[in-house]
């Protein structure tokens, strides 16, 4: 079941929707599929630049950073102590304030306490946690701003107490950053600011440079040719540790006959507009929704957002799925096991313990994606190393 997304008199984008019942299990079991990469093939681009990174430093990051991005740079890294305050509307300031608090609390109370105990007479075990000296942060640049992936990377490492904490980002045509993202950067104790993106910035932060700090483990999302760069360095003699191979962002919404269409349509443009390669689900559970109209709230919305038309490109290549009640849309989703899991449902919190495969779930009508960006993040765990020691006082 198709429909077309019109604006004007052209065709923009055409949705497939599926009904799970009418599949057979391996049907089923292909929707789940992403996009896959062939490594070899991105691995072939991408490991010339990051050996030219180690061979030449500095020079090279410049080189690629003009090819790319189109920028040509005097100096790749900033300290960020010696930049000045970036000039943000009051209203934005105080929201990133608010986000950092949020975020910050959310990380402290994950901190736990040194494990110690005595399994037997006289002898102690314990069980301690130091930081990572250094640490590496990707915030991708490119066209869209994300000012709350800098929070959500850089809060935790300066709760778990981060000595040196380089954040690498696509410089603008300006040879300046993001002033969003540098506002969040100063906030929460980044030292470094790498003005450069794609495979070049992960292999500067792995290796080192004449400028660049190594660091010890890098962090963060980013494109095919950012993971490759991951993935290639962490088995090299960088010596390097990587968060995970993370790609394109994706959402699942489940939702029910009380959720709003105009929640529901915000909520896929949102994960949409970030890319065109950016997935996106939305899984109806039960009878009684209304699909045209969340159709046409989708086309309403997507011509007042800015990158509408990225948007509708990726909503294209998504996917749409009837479920025949709450129990077929939560298990089609653990079988999914997205990046995020809205649940846009009648008492949505009753379905929380059936949730097993998610990154973040958020819950209920007025918890969109945006809301756990900016009061969550990783966890401070993932910046610190644990150890255990024993002691023998007999």
């Amino acid at each position: 079941m198709y429909f077309n997304v019109l604006i004007g008199s052209s065709i923009r984008c055409s949705m497939k929707w599926h009904r799970l019942s009418e599949l057979t299990p391996a049907e089923v079991n292909s929707l789940k599929a992403r996009p896959r990469i062939e490594f070899s093939k991105i691995s072939s681009l991408v490991k010339p630049i990051v050996d030219d990174v180690h061979r030449r430093g500095d020079a090279a990051v410049k080189e690629y950073t003009a090819r790319f991005a189109k920028v040509e740079l005097e100096k790749i890294v900033e300290n960020v102590s010696d930049l000045p305050d970036p000039e943000l509307d009051a209203k934005v300031r105080e929201a990133f304030d608010v986000a950092y608090d949020n975020i910050h609390a959310f990380h402290l109370a994950q901190k736990s306490p040194e494990l110690s105990i005595e399994n037997m007479k006289g002898v102690l075990c314990k069980r301690v946690a130091r930081s990572i000296a250094s640490v590496g942060l990707y915030v991708p640049g490119g066209a869209a701003v994300l000012p709350s992936t800098a929070l959500m990377l850089s809060v935790p490492a300066q709760i778990a107490g981060c000595r040196t904490v380089v954040l690498a980002t696509s410089p603008r045509q300006d040879g300046c950053i993001c002033k969003e993202v540098l506002y969040c950067a100063k906030k929460a104790g980044v030292t470094h600011i790498l003005k450069a993106g794609g495979a070049q910035a992960i292999a500067a932060m792995a290796w080192g440079t004449e400028s660049c700090p190594k660091v010890e483990k890098i962090f963060g999302p980013g494109n095919q040719y950012v993971t490759a760069a991951k993935m290639i360095l962490q088995n090299s003699e960088a010596m390097v540790s990587i968060d995970m191979p993370v790609g394109r962002s994706e959402v699942l919404v489940i939702a029910d006959k009380y959720a709003s269409p105009v929640h529901i349509a915000a909520d896929l443009l949102s994960q949409a507009e970030l890319g065109p390669d950016h997935q996106v689900v939305l899984v109806i559970a039960g009878d009684g929704v209304d699909r045209k109209v969340i159709e046409e709230e989708i086309i309403k919305q997507s011509g007042s957002v800015p990158r509408g038309e990225i948007a509708l490109e990726a909503l294209s290549q998504s996917l749409f799925v009837f479920a025949c009640d709450m129990v077929e849309a939560v298990s089609f989703s653990n079988l999914c096991a997205p990046e995020h899991l809205i649940i846009n449902v009648k008492d949505a919190d009753k379905w929380e313990n059936f949730i097993e495969n998610a990154g973040s779930v958020l819950l209920g009508p007025w918890t969109p994606k945006s809301v756990g960006e900016y009061t969550r993040g990783v966890s401070v765990n993932s910046f610190r190393k644990h150890m255990t020691i024993s002691m023998n006082r007999s």
